[in-house]
């Protein structure tokens, strides 16, 4: 979890989000950023690469090891869409790297769809 707070627990947000993105409610659709999308930090700064206290916060986390996007909204306290709306901003900066997700095939006794229907059934009694 972050150390810095871009709100007071007493008060709520002292930064509205759409002013954090400026406005935007997506990245740019250069960047296909899914919940499980893996953010690497890129090692070096490029020259001239000004980022504001929002996404400077932001990269700090990621450079703490690479992890999917869901993970680093909830360690930045920061709803999903603000989070993604930045990662497109550093990304066209050239800051992180945005890998899809891996897809695992599904194929075996996990693949039969009798097995997930019970699965569900069995949830859905808990």
């Amino acid at each position: 979890m972050s150390d810095e707070h871009w709100y007071e627990d007493e008060t709520g947000p002292m930064v509205r989000p759409y002013t954090v993105t400026r406005g935007r409610t997506r990245p740019s659709e250069r960047h296909a950023i899914d919940l499980m999308s893996r953010v690497t930090a890129l090692e070096a700064d490029p020259p001239g690469a000004g980022i504001d206290h929002a996404r400077t916060a932001l990269l700090e986390l990621i450079r703490r090891g690479p992890r999917p996007v869901v993970e680093l909204a909830a360690d930045a306290d920061l709803p999903l869409t603000v989070v993604r709306v930045l990662l497109g901003d550093l990304a066209e900066a050239g800051l992180i790297r945005i890998d899809a997700p891996r897809r695992l095939p599904v194929t075996g006794p996990a693949a039969e769809p009798g097995l997930l229907r019970e699965i569900v059934e069995r949830l859905r009694e808990i």
